[in-house]
């Protein structure tokens, strides 16, 4: 179960797994720059409370971009002491903002190391049940799926772990948007990754938050075939339309697949067409989309 932010307790271990901080690291800022205090047992093993643990992330992201570790200390000290809550919701966060990750992040993340799925599953229930979607999303899925990656880049996950975290937070997604229920007449927004990519995951965030929004969504998923995504458009006529390419590869499978779905989006002018991700943003590099929208922000779907 997760309990409250101030009875959750981590062993050093615990805490190097989780920021990726070595044990003598982690130490060293804290006999040296008094970055945490942590509490002792009485085997003097030390105990890290949960606000100390993203006291240690606060700093190696200010480390990470520039500063140094007095420095990143000194901030530290400085930071108010009315911070606002983790779990409010800011669509203008940037890639650099320090990391903070709240309890339920870290115990997906120990569970997700371990392979364990059905635990998982019962970390984003309880989360759920407790914060409502759109705080599950942006101050729980996002974050763990950040720093999923960023394990899997620097190789402290593997493979097999970096699918089985992406796995049990897509199939999560999936089965919420099968219980949200709206009226008949709601409009339509329709999602797809494009032909050969298979990250699905953002897709279907955004539907989700389109269906907070009142918008009835309909996904095709990972790799649709080629025609799929124009012969489903026509077929359904929805209102937007959400396309994503986390990586390069349909357009090493389809060099012109921008190009025929932006003369597609121009023959359809009563829809909206949205398009993002890192892949698309790489591949389009200063061109410009006549009817395709690109956007990394949900914001601007909105």
């Amino acid at each position: 179960m997760i309990q409250n932010a101030v009875d959750v307790t981590y062993s050093i271990q615990q805490v190097s797994n989780i920021t990726g901080l070595s044990k003598q690291v982690i130490r060293k800022w804290e006999e040296r720059y008094g970055i945490v205090n942590p509490n002792r047992l009485d085997n003097g093993y030390r105990i890290y409370s949960s606000k100390e643990v993203n006291t240690i992330l606060y700093v190696k992201s200010l480390v990470e971009n520039g500063h140094t570790v007095k420095q990143a200390a000194l901030l530290c000290q400085n930071r108010s002491s009315q911070e606002s809550t983790v779990f409010s919701v800011n669509y203008d966060v940037v890639e650099t903002q320090p990391i903070e990750l709240n309890d339920h992040v870290i115990s997906l993340l120990q569970e997700g190391e371990n392979l364990h799925e059905s635990n998982m599953n019962r970390i984003l229930q309880q989360a759920y049940s407790a914060y409502g979607l759109r705080k599950l999303l942006h101050s729980i899925v996002i974050p763990f799926l950040k720093e999923v990656g960023a394990r899997w880049k620097d190789g402290r996950w593997g493979e097999y772990q970096e699918a089985v975290a992406s796995l049990v937070v897509r199939d999560f997604l999936v089965q919420l948007r099968r219980n949200i229920h709206l009226t008949e007449n709601a409009p339509l927004m329709l999602g797809a990754c494009l032909p050969g990519e298979r990250h699905e995951i953002p897709v279907h965030i955004i539907l989700l938050e389109g269906m907070l929004r009142g918008w009835k969504t309909v996904v095709l998923g990972p790799s649709p075939a080629p025609s799929a995504i124009q012969s489903s458009i026509e077929q359904l006529n929805p209102k937007k339309v959400i396309l994503s390419a986390l990586t390069k590869l349909p357009f090493d499978i389809n060099e012109n697949i921008l190009h025929d779905l932006d003369e597609f989006a121009g023959k359809q002018p009563h829809i909206e067409f949205f398009i993002g991700g890192p892949g698309t943003e790489e591949f389009l590099n200063g061109k410009m989309l006549k009817h395709l929208k690109f956007t990394n922000e949900i914001k601007q779907v909105f």
